[in-house]
């Protein structure tokens, strides 16, 4: 898989969690241990991304 692919890859995977929060903060029983697992899920994928578009690359 090429580094663009992967990048893109993430960031699909970045706003499906986005859009997966959002549609649970608008249920009145949400379940804020989800969200919360939701949320670093997606700050997990945020970092893997600047990570990997950082220009010295580890």
């Amino acid at each position: 898989m090429s580094l663009a692919s992967h990048l893109a890859e993430l960031q699909r995977k970045h706003g499906d969690i986005e859009r997966e929060i959002d549609e649970a903060l608008t249920h009145p029983s949400c379940d804020t241990l989800e969200i919360a697992r939701l949320k670093r899920r997606k700050l997990a994928l945020k970092d893997e991304i600047e990570k990997l578009r950082s220009p010295t690359r580890h």
